[in-house]
């Protein structure tokens, strides 16, 4: 498997090819992921196991064509039998070119496609020069149809996949797992409704209060929207209390929630945890009562994969959410939690305010959360997708 940066910050390669990495090496197959780490340059030219799993940061010298001729090299040295590139663009891109250009009758090549990375996707959101906005989206369109195999983590993904004329048994949907099922061992037999905390230790709120989490980055939604359905719900419920997990209210450019809640008499009913440590973060989702994913209905949120919407149900944690994109295979309507359309405002403030005043309802949609990830996306069901992908 080949990486276009390292596990962190990026997440892709930590929260994805990690955790199918670990279930192919259960399989009984030899899998090494090369990834050169340039976010973190400290830690280049390291090798290292987890769970059986080869994990190698490639040494950085020589500029892009430099580290990727070292990609190039090491993955050709370690004689593999399929060649796996997770995102089409960047090194794993360039890396997947060449190896198509002059190795694809001797391995099988594969690409892994998880996000929209050209026009309407991260070209869109990210501070990339003029030159490499062009340079990805070519990467992309390219790749997408140079490849034996290609793997899409969503349905728009796959969609758009079959509309550029890739034959349908070449394109494999293989969704997002929970990227917290690493910490609790969820894998077959071992998930069940008792792997994980659903009576948890509520210690980190400052009481027992009905409990509404955002966990979330702060880009797939306007937060004034957001704001909106804050004040909406503590209205109907006083004794509201709001927690935050992953990018912080405090940061910077959250300065504008900040006044909205402000305004609105919301932001004493914050609790913000910011990034919470990964063996940390199970406990934390599940001392929620209700949890709230919203996306607006963009190419990008259309194509993406939330995995921080599989751990909240991972938990137990019934979930209103938008039904954009991937949204509606996790959360699915009446039995994982409640949907609305993007932008509906009141009908997701009435039914958060629903839930948070009905713990029958709360905990049935519970159970049927638990039931849906262990029925449809552990990691291990999602690794047998891939033999479909690797087989010639």
């Amino acid at each position: 498997m080949i990486g276009p940066f390292g596990l962190h910050p990026k997440q892709t390669m930590r929260s994805r090819a990690l955790p199918l990495a670990k279930e192919l090496t259960r399989r009984g197959h030899q899998v090494c992921l090369f990834m050169p780490p340039w976010h973190t340059p400290a830690e280049a030219d390291k090798t290292w196991q987890e769970d059986g799993v080869t994990l190698r940061y490639v040494s950085l010298r020589g500029g892009v064509p430099g580290i990727t001729w070292q990609l190039i090299r090491e993955v050709l040295a370690w004689k593999p039998d399929v060649v796996h590139g997770f995102k089409p663009k960047a090194y794993s891109g360039l890396t997947l070119w060449w190896l198509w250009q002059f190795h694809r009758h001797r391995v099988r090549i594969v690409l892994d496609t998880d996000d929209w990375e050209g026009w309407g996707g991260w070209n869109e959101r990210e501070p990339y020069t003029a030159v490499q906005k062009h340079f990805f989206a070519w990467q992309e369109r390219w790749g997408l149809t140079h490849c034996h195999a290609l793997t899409v983590a969503s349905r728009a993904l796959q969609t758009i996949a079959l509309s550029r004329g890739i034959p349908v048994e070449r394109v494999v949907y293989v969704p997002n797992g929970p990227g917290i099922s690493e910490q609790y061992a969820v894998s077959g037999e071992q998930f069940s409704g008792n792997s994980l905390p659903l009576t948890a230790d509520r210690s980190l709120l400052t009481s027992h209060r009905p409990t509404l989490l955002l966990y979330s980055r702060f880009f797939e939604f306007e937060v004034s929207r957001l704001a909106a359905i804050f004040q909406g719900v503590h209205t109907a419920v006083p004794q509201l209390q709001i927690l935050l997990v992953g990018q912080s209210l405090f940061d910077a450019d959250a300065a504008q929630f900040q006044q909205l809640l402000a305004v609105g008499g919301v932001l004493e009913a914050i609790t913000d945890l910011g990034w919470v440590e990964p063996e940390k973060l199970p406990e934390i989702l599940a001392q929620a009562d209700v949890g709230i994913y919203l996306m607006e209905d963009t190419l990008l949120n259309r194509t993406k994969c939330p995995v921080k919407l599989a751990d909240m149900l991972a938990v137990g944690l019934p979930v209103v959410a938008e039904a954009v994109g991937q949204v509606s295979e996790y959360v699915v309507h009446g039995r994982t939690g409640l949907l609305r359309p993007s932008g509906d405002v009141e009908g997701l403030v009435a039914d958060l305010v629903h839930l948070l005043q009905n713990p029958a309802e709360r905990q049935r949609l519970s159970e049927g959360a638990l039931a849906h990830i262990q029925t449809h996306f552990t990691w291990e069901k999602l690794a047998a997708l891939l033999m479909t992908a690797y087989s010639h």
